[in-house]
């Protein structure tokens, strides 16, 4: 720790993107740099925040932007630098600030550095944690992003009503579980598919789902989807693409609606799979609808309003599967592409 001009440096552990990742990511695509130094204080005249990142997400949507952009076909979001740190949600608290919304000693949740202290010069995603009687940690999930686009995606997306039938995939998931509960609350019927049976018993037990399945143990799918909606699905909250949407757009009722937040089987592939039964969607009126969480971050304290009493009160209930150290970031990543997290994948930098 070194102190130049009275300003306070320290040093700055960093997880890095060592090159542009084709196929399947792996740890060894990032690295730890632990040579690297910050002055703890936002330069004069700048209206950026530092921060002592506190927890870090680890959300699929990051795996797109490990790869090298192709043009004509860019992600949605901005790619990584090759040799620089990687960058995600995260929970962080305010050492310095330029900016007049934010003050040293505020806790915070947004788009931060994988590092152990970041300087954020874009603040217009970042909000201020106000409720601190919940664990912080739930900002990087349940109150975070993740828990924003369970929200969205069902009710905006979705129009729910009392009584529909709803299906999840990726149900165990940072977004999944969220949507499940919320369907329950308002009476639907809902099931979900997960890849284990660890997973399938907790969106039975924990979540109070109506039943779930084991997709791997599922030799079709369709015939699977049956089984679980005989009337058929009302409601699909599409995480994964695939066969899986294959299979659910054969099983569809009429007038059913699709919130599509993401396609994990496909983010690996360098070839996506096509879809074969798109067809379906004009017999039976169906409308499949994409969305970015970040256009509806406006209806964040609407949101809060809903959910915290529920939280407060044992209605909802979050699972958090916990990494310990920025070193241990890389490898926490990777396992969402494995499905070896059972829920909301969350490495812990400082608890401080």
């Amino acid at each position: 720790m070194a102190s130049g001009g009275g300003v306070e440096e320290v040093s700055n552990k960093q997880v890095i993107l060592k090159d542009y990742v084709s196929g399947f990511p792996k740890e060894s695509d990032m690295y730890l740099n632990t040579s690297g130094t910050i002055k703890l204080k936002v330069p004069e005249g700048s209206n950026a925040i530092l921060v002592k990142n506190l927890y870090l997400s680890c959300d699929p949507y990051m795996r797109p932007r490990m790869r090298q952009p192709i043009p004509g076909n860019e992600s949605y979001v901005e790619p990584f630098k090759p040799g620089s740190p990687i960058a995600g949600y995260g929970v962080a608290k305010v050492l310095d600030s330029g900016h007049p919304n934010f003050k040293k000693g505020d806790l915070v949740w947004g788009l931060t550095g994988w590092e152990e202290y970041s300087l954020i010069t874009t603040t217009e995603r970042l909000f201020k944690i106000h409720h601190t009687d919940v664990p912080l940690s739930y900002y990087t999930g349940l109150l975070g992003m993740p828990g924003m686009t369970a929200y969205a995606g069902f009710y905006e997306i979705c129009s729910p009503k009392k009584g529909e039938h709803v299906f999840i995939s990726a149900a165990s998931g940072a977004v999944g579980q969220l949507v499940g509960q919320f369907a329950k609350l308002l009476g639907c019927y809902v099931v979900g598919s997960a890849g284990s049976k660890e997973k399938v018993d907790l969106l039975k037990n924990k979540f109070g789902f109506n039943e779930a399945f084991n997709y791997k143990e599922e030799p079709d799918l369709r015939a699977a989807l049956k089984r679980y909606f005989p009337e058929g699905i009302d409601i699909y909250f599409e995480n994964v693409g695939g066969k899986m949407l294959d299979a659910v757009l054969l099983n569809m009722r009429a007038h059913g609606r699709f919130a599509v937040c993401g396609m994990i089987s496909q983010y690996n592939l360098e070839h996506p799979e096509g879809v074969h039964n798109l067809m379906t969607v004009i017999g039976k009126q169906v409308r499949m609808e994409g969305f970015m969480v970040f256009e509806y971050y406006h209806l964040y304290p609407k949101f809060l309003e809903l959910v915290l009493p529920h939280i407060k009160e044992g209605k909802i209930t979050y699972v958090e599967d916990v990494a310990e150290g920025l070193e241990s970031a890389p490898a926490a990543l990777i396992g969402l592409f494995t499905g070896r997290n059972v829920g909301k994948q969350v490495v812990v930098v400082a608890r401080e």
